[in-house]
C-alpha cells in the first residue's frame, strides 16, 4: 500500500512543489493537505495518514502544537489518543508520524517539536531523494534526521533542558541493563545501527533488538526521542561526550 502522506504548511507553493515531488513516485500518495496546525488537527479527524509532513511557524496553531496534539504530548507519546485523533478512532493503527521540515537550521521550534513527539526534522531545501528516503524511513520507524544534525541540534539547545538531577529520577535509564546503556549511549552520539553492530561487534540485527527493547522500557516513540532522552538525562553531554 502506498504511503499516505499530509502536507502541512501555509504555503501553497511549497505545498505545490512538494505535491509534485510524492505524486510521481508509486509508493506515496498525498491524502490531505493543511494551512496551519488547526486546520491539520481537523482533517486528520477523518483522513487517515501515515505520514505528515510538518512546518513549523504558522498561524492559528504552529507546527509544535499540532506535533504535541498528533503525538499525544511531549516524549512519550499516548498512543491511544494520538489514534483517536488521527485515525478517526481505528484500532490497530498508531497515531501518524510526524516530519518537521524547518527553513532554518537549528530552529528551536524544531528542537521543541522533537520533545513533542515528532520522529525527526529536515530543512525544506532538502534534495528531493533525500525527503524521500526520510519519508520511507520515518513510515518504517527509523530516524529520519542525519547524525550531525542531531548533535548540533541538541548541542545548541542542551542548556536550555532542565539539570540531571532535575529529570534523572523520571528518565527510566535506571531500568535498562548495561547492553543497553551502552547503546542507547551511541545513539545519542549519533551512531546508525550498522556502525553500533561494528563498535560493539555485535550483529545489526541484535543492535536493532536492543534498541527496540530501549524504546519500550523508556515509553519513547523512536530513537530521536532516546536522543533527546539521553540528554536531558544527562546520559550525554553536549557535543555528544558521554558523561564522565
Amino acid at each position: 500500500m502506498a504511503i499516505r502522506v499530509m502536507l502541512v504548511d501555509d504555503q501553497v507553493l511549497l505545498r505545490t512543489g512538494f505535491r509534485m515531488v510524492l505524486a510521481a513516485q508509486p509508493d506515496m500518495e498525498v491524502v490531505a493537505e493543511a494551512g496551519d496546525g488547526a486546520e491539520a488537527m481537523e482533517v486528520l479527524r477523518h483522513t487517515r495518514v501515515d505520514v505528515v509532513l510538518m512546518d513549523v511557524r504558522m498561524p492559528r496553531m504552529d507546527g509544535v502544537e499540532a506535533t504535541r496534539r498528533i503525538c499525544g504530548g511531549d516524549r512519550r507519546a499516548d498512543r491511544g489518543a494520538a489514534r483517536d485523533v488521527s485515525h478517526g478512532g481505528q484500532e490497530g493503527h498508531d497515531g501518524p508520524r510526524v516530519l518537521i521540515l524547518t527553513t532554518f537550521d537549528l530552529d528551536e521550534y524544531a528542537f521543541t517539536a522533537l520533545k513533542a513527539g515528532a520522529s525527526g526534522f529536515m530543512l525544506k531545501d532538502v534534495p528531493p531523494d533525500e525527503l524521500l528516503t526520510a519519508i520511507r524511513a520515518v513510515h518504517s520507524g527509523d530516524a529520519v534526521v542525519a547524525p550531525s544534525t542531531t548533535r548540533r541540534l541538541l548541542d545548541r539547545f542542551t542548556p536550555m533542558l532542565p539539570s540531571s538531577a532535575e529529570t534523572e529520577e523520571h528518565t527510566g535509564i535506571e531500568r535498562l541493563t548495561e547492553r543497553e546503556r551502552e547503546v542507547l549511549l551511541l545513539v545519542a552520539q549519533g551512531l546508525s545501527n550498522g556502525e553500533i553492530a561494528t563498535k560493539l561487534v555485535l550483529s545489526e540485527a541484535t543492535v536493532k533488538t536492543h534498541v527496540g527493547r530501549i524504546l519500550t522500557k523508556l515509553e519513547l516513540r523512536d530513537r530521536v526521542q532516546a536522543v533527546v532522552l539521553a540528554y536531558e538525562s544527562g546520559l550525554v553531554r553536549a557535543g555528544g561526550r558521554p558523561a564522565q
